[in-house]
């Protein structure tokens, strides 16, 4: 009993008091100066514009003001719910989601894979830089680079597939939708396969290296060392990934969209390109239906909280890691 009672009293004396934590946040205050400027981009960019969720439940108006607006509930949730563009809205999103999920989530740890085998110093570095660029251009340069290679006119895959006789003449790629989708999802993957492989490039620097010796010396070869210690070692990694992505599950893309199909004009393509982010451009923002708009997204968001949630707990009873 005597021995409980100093242990309680040794924990309760550990504890930190908040005259010590005050301490501890002078005693780091360059380095309190430092975050400051992130809390405060988080808080101006993240926080404050939530007010403008209010606009989702009113009949908003840009001269009256959120206060002065007309409350109408959950209408323009019940709009869009009902409205005959929601299934194909929904459809294409979750499509192209599952699709970039499906592909290019496995891409960066395969390329991350095969590039901590490559053991020329020279070589790896050029895969590197050659697999990383396109991240670093933007969608505007990456799409002209799609269209123009894929154009009726001189496009060099149009080119290159009559050359090899698969084609005898040449196909409008961008302007049928049954091939939308896979020049999405391909240009997605590459645009970021390279820049994505970096995280699982340092996850997999951090191994101890006896390991490797060690299955060595047991007589397992490279391929064997991959699957019995460098995939199992990287895999708290890969499901943090994974369960952002799960979340994300509804972003199936803004930018690559829009600038593929010219700012949304090709009007061929949208029965297969309209998702939510570019429902919400071009009904709520050019449509000037800002209310609307508000409640599409906020619609967006509150299935992406619970999807992240869900796939958290998840992870979590499967005894994974995961992001709480």
């Amino acid at each position: 009993m005597h021995t409980e009672l100093l242990a309680a009293k040794k924990t309760k004396k550990r504890s930190p008091s908040k005259k010590g934590i005050l301490q501890a946040y002078i005693g780091q205050w360059d380095l309190q100066l430092m975050v400051i400027p992130g809390v405060l981009l988080v808080v101006l960019f993240s926080y404050v514009p939530m007010w403008g969720v209010l606009m989702s439940f009113q009949n908003y108006n840009l001269f009256t003001g959120f206060l002065d607006s007309q409350w109408v509930g959950m209408k323009h949730f019940d709009m869009f719910v009902h409205s005959s563009d929601f299934y194909r809205v929904m459809r294409n999103t979750l499509s192209i989601s599952l699709l970039k999920l499906m592909f290019g989530f496995p891409a960066p740890i395969v390329l991350a894979l095969l590039l901590n085998e490559l053991k020329g110093f020279r070589f790896k570095r050029f895969v590197q830089t050659v697999s990383y660029l396109p991240h670093f251009m933007s969608w505007v340069i990456v799409s002209s680079f799609v269209i123009s290679m894929l154009s009726v006119d001189n496009g060099s895959f149009n080119i290159f597939l009559m050359k090899l006789g698969i084609i005898h003449e040449p196909v409008n790629w961008l302007s049928t939708s049954q091939y939308f989708w896979g020049i999405l999802v391909s240009s997605s993957v590459w645009k970021d396969v390279g820049f994505g492989a970096i995280v699982y490039l340092a996850a997999i620097a951090g191994i101890d290296p006896h390991l490797y010796e060690a299955s060595a010396m047991d007589g397992a070869g490279r391929l064997r060392q991959i699957v019995s210690i460098t995939i199992p070692s990287i895999t708290p990694i890969i499901i943090i990934f994974l369960i952002l992505n799960i979340g994300g599950i509804l972003n199936a893309g803004f930018d690559d969209i829009l600038n593929l199909t010219n700012n949304g004009a090709n009007t061929l393509l949208r029965p297969v390109s309209d998702v939510i982010d570019t429902y919400v451009y071009r009904v709520g923002i050019l449509g000037q239906r800002y209310s609307y708009a508000t409640a599409v997204g906020l619609f967006k968001s509150a299935i992406s909280v619970v999807l992240l949630v869900l796939a958290n707990l998840l992870a979590r009873r499967m005894g994974r890691s995961s992001l709480w």
